[in-house]
């Protein structure tokens, strides 16, 4: 879904692992998960959401809701109406863990269906884009849709996978879900001009990959045993 939300997710630091763990991050991922919002915007729509008694997840299906319907305004070319809608139910989403913890309703399940509509919002917004470049003929933009979906599922994927082997350290990459979220919107927004969004298509699908393969590559490193110390390769003395 739009938007950097989490429930029951541990708070990054700032500090990055050293060693074999060492990776590439833009850093947007360690956005604080703070009970109150920094913004203005943010905790006059958590007001909102308190005082209509939104639950969590009724936040959370609703913001998918709205990308289902920014997924039909890029269909009809409305890209102006598409990308406003699209950053305002990105920080309508953003407050479903917020709203969770303000609320004492953090469930598991919960983040699970955060996560999982995640996924399907961005299958959404890079289905409707790939229906619009077929619409035009352009087959290669398509293709790069294609790619930039897989990669972006596979870039969630490694980081969840890692995580059950015990690596908590694989956030790293230069395209995580908050860096995609800000490129796609910024691309929609401009999708009347000339071929912005097509050079954007390019861009996202590209820097996804290279995230993918950073954090398998990571995988493998932390994964791989520990070089014997020199005073275990030799004999002991006497």
């Amino acid at each position: 879904m739009p938007g950097y939300s989490s429930r029951n997710r541990p708070s990054f630091s700032r500090e990055q692992p050293t060693g074999r763990g060492a990776f590439i991050s833009t850093g947007l991922y360690e956005i604080p998960h703070t009970t109150a919002p920094r913004g203005t915007i943010g905790r006059a729509l958590l007001g909102i959401a308190n005082a209509l008694r939104i639950s969590p997840n009724a936040l959370t299906l609703m913001g998918f809701a709205g990308v289902c319907a920014v997924g039909a305004l890029i269909v009809t070319h409305q890209w102006v109406v598409a990308g406003f809608l699209y950053v305002a139910f990105s920080l309508a989403d953003s407050l479903d863990g917020t709203l969770a913890r303000a609320q004492g309703r953090q469930t598991r399940f919960g983040a699970f269906l955060d996560s999982t509509l995640d996924r399907l919002a961005e299958g959404v917004i890079l289905g409707a884009l790939g229906i619009t470049f077929a619409e035009r003929g352009q087959q290669w933009i398509v293709a790069a849709c294609f790619i930039a979906l897989s990669a972006s599922f596979l870039v969630s994927y490694t980081r969840a996978r890692s995580e059950g082997l015990g690596i908590d350290t694989n956030k790293g990459g230069l395209m995580g879900r908050p860096e995609r979220l800000v490129l796609t919107g910024a691309g929609i927004f401009m999708g009347s001009l000339g071929s912005v969004l097509e050079a954007v298509i390019v861009v996202l699908a590209a820097l996804s990959l290279m995230t993918m393969v950073h954090r398998i590559w990571h995988i493998y490193r932390a994964l791989q045993p520990e070089p014997a110390s020199a005073t275990n390769q030799g004999s002991p003395d006497s």
